[in-house]
């Protein structure tokens, strides 16, 4: 595909364009020279051609007299509303394909700010041997687009194709993903195309259509995505990550936000254009809709549209079974949590057409039980999971360790493709509290939405920690001296299990599952080609038992005995096995 947005390099200069709508003039600015008009080229662009303007020359537009950065700029000096820059050519890449099936993967979401003390792209290629040491095999960063300020979660950028100046440089994100590759780990990135950050994004002062005033966003006015060029904007961004950077896959942020009826538009055209450049690409929606259409697979099992989502269902069941919350959107899951538990795992989403109470009785989600296990991704923890609660506390931090080894279990021996939270392979309970850095009117406005947000939880809203003091984004900061052999050791084994266990089966073609409940043992069967995958468990505070004799090779955490007859269960005990096909 075509590149038509941010600066191209030519043998006799560089090409600067913009799409520019609605603006009647646009000149090119650049340090040395000042202000040059530039020529109206069609459908809505301004082009400038500047020979002898090559790599690292800073430029910016001025719509009337207001500077505003190329909104697909390839990298920022001095900030969303700084200089843009023309970008160099980046490393060589050594690989242009996954390092492994996407079966095979074992997944850590990462926020490269916190994620090491120097919070940098090149920091995190010192720690990249720990995780290969775990026995996980891919590694997934929140977004890195260019954000206002140098604090921030990666959900307000306004610089899609620009990685965050304060993390570093593009040359130095794509060496993280090249000695990533080195050592056998997959990279992904999260990306957001649903709404932009709301400090430094000039759009609407000269290409209004942009947005829609038709629809709304948690975050603002909605991207208007019934227009070809706006949706071809995030298409070329997409493919500029998996190409230039070679990611190896993208997850795609809340795209239920999309706003209809371009939602299926951009959905489609991303999926046909990733497959088109790079067939293997991991490609991982985040949908609260539970649209499992997207997910179908084709008469070989590749994937027609997306690999996976994440299944927000699975979290919430295997959360209010474990720790009995049932407000907000637990209330769906909270009257029989273990059923919830059991259809979570046996067919991916919970919800697959009924109402949700939660949801003001809408019905919600698409039938997903004929969708193999690899087509989700299962965790306990994850950004919002553990960043939108009050205190941004983890599950480490309150729940009964006995309680968190069963979940553990569960997720790492179920056939789902499961992800961890950064430290949580290590049982850290190092809070992940929301933190930006806007300023001036801006940053109250964040500080009170917070405190109202949380007001039945803190009388005070002085009780939550502010999300613009830079202590609490270092309270986030991963202190590695905690992730010693002792404590990944479970988390070691668990995944030396799954490697020895689940990945030859998900290797074989997937036949269904089925699912058994007495009181409250659970036993799963998921049928593949090459065998069957059984997994027995027991999610409450009572023993359990069950008539089942599970084969002695397996793997097990807590008490379970088997007697001639039946399978005893301790309190949050569980065995997985496989039997042969």
């Amino acid at each position: 595909m075509t590149t038509r947005f941010g600066p191209l390099l030519q043998p006799e200069g560089t090409l600067f364009r913009l799409w520019a709508p609605d603006a009647k003039r646009v000149a090119l600015a650049l340090p040395e020279r000042g202000a040059v008009p530039m020529e109206a080229a069609g459908e809505g662009f301004f082009e400038m051609m500047v020979p002898g303007a090559r790599a690292g020359q800073r430029y910016r537009f001025l719509i009337g007299d207001q500077p505003v950065p190329d909104p697909a700029s390839r990298r920022q000096e001095g900030d969303v509303t700084g200089w843009s820059v023309v970008r160099a050519e980046l490393p060589p890449m050594r690989q242009a394909t996954p390092p492994r099936p996407w079966h095979q993967v074992v997944l850590a979401e990462l926020h490269v700010g916190t994620a090491t003390p120097e919070g940098s792209f090149e920091a995190l290629i010192d720690r990249l041997d720990h995780f290969v040491a775990c026995g996980i095999t891919a590694i997934e960063l929140m977004p890195v687009a260019d954000f206002p300020g140098r604090r921030n979660w990666g959900y307000d950028g306004v610089l899609p194709y620009a990685p965050e100046e304060a993390y570093g440089t593009p040359a130095a994100l794509r060496v993280l993903v090249d000695e990533a590759h080195a050592r056998g780990l997959g990279v992904m990135l999260d990306v957001v195309y649903n709404h932009f950050g709301p400090e430094g994004n000039y759009l609407s002062l000269y290409a209004k259509r942009f947005f829609t005033g038709a629809h709304h966003t948690p975050w603002g006015a909605a991207i208007d995505l019934e227009q070809p060029l706006v949706r071809r904007f995030f298409v070329e961004n997409a493919l500029m990550w998996l190409t230039e950077y070679d990611f190896d896959g993208l997850r795609f942020d809340a795209v239920h936000a999309f706003a209809p009826p371009g939602d299926d538009l951009l959905l489609a055209e991303i999926a046909e254009a990733c497959r088109a450049t790079k067939p293997d690409a991991w490609l991982v929606l985040e949908n609260d809709h539970n649209a499992a259409r997207w997910l179908e697979r084709d008469d070989s099992g590749r994937p027609r549209f997306y690999t996976a989502q994440w299944n927000d269902d699975a979290h919430h069941a295997l959360h209010v079974t474990a720790t009995g919350e049932d407000s907000g959107y637990y209330t769906d899951y909270a009257e029989d949590p273990v059923a919830a538990l059991g259809r979570a795992l046996a067919e991916g989403f919970v919800h697959q057409g009924e109402a949700s109470a939660h949801r003001g009785g809408r019905s919600r989600g698409e039938v997903s039980a004929h969708l193999p296990p690899e087509a989700f991704v299962d965790f306990l923890q994850n950004h919002d999971q553990i960043g939108n609660r009050p205190l941004g506390d983890r599950l480490a931090g309150g729940l009964a360790p006995e309680r968190l080894a069963f979940l553990r279990f569960l997720l790492l021996m179920g056939p789902a493709v499961p992800m961890v939270f950064q430290g949580e392979e290590a049982g850290l309970d190092t809070p992940f509290p929301f933190f930006c850095d806007f300023s001036g009117d801006l940053a109250e406005a964040v500080r009170k939405g917070r405190a109202e947000e949380f007001s039945e939880f803190f009388a005070k809203a002085s009780a939550l920690p502010d999300p613009l003091d830079p202590e609490t984004m270092e309270l986030a900061k991963l202190p590695w001296d905690r992730m010693t052999p002792e404590a990944l050791a479970p988390f070691r084994a668990l995944t030396a299990h799954r490697r020895r266990m689940v990945w030859p089966l998900l290797a074989s073609s997937y036949r269904g599952a089925e699912l058994r409940r007495e009181v409250s043992a659970l036993l799963w069967r998921w049928r593949f080609e090459a065998g069957t995958l059984c997994l027995l468990a027991n999610p409450e505070t009572v023993p359990s038992e069950m008539a089942v004799q599970p084969r002695q090779d397996g793997a097990s955490i807590g008490e379970a005995i088997f007697d001639g007859t039946h399978t005893r269960l301790g309190p949050w005990s569980a065995c997985a096995w496989v039997e042969p096909a």
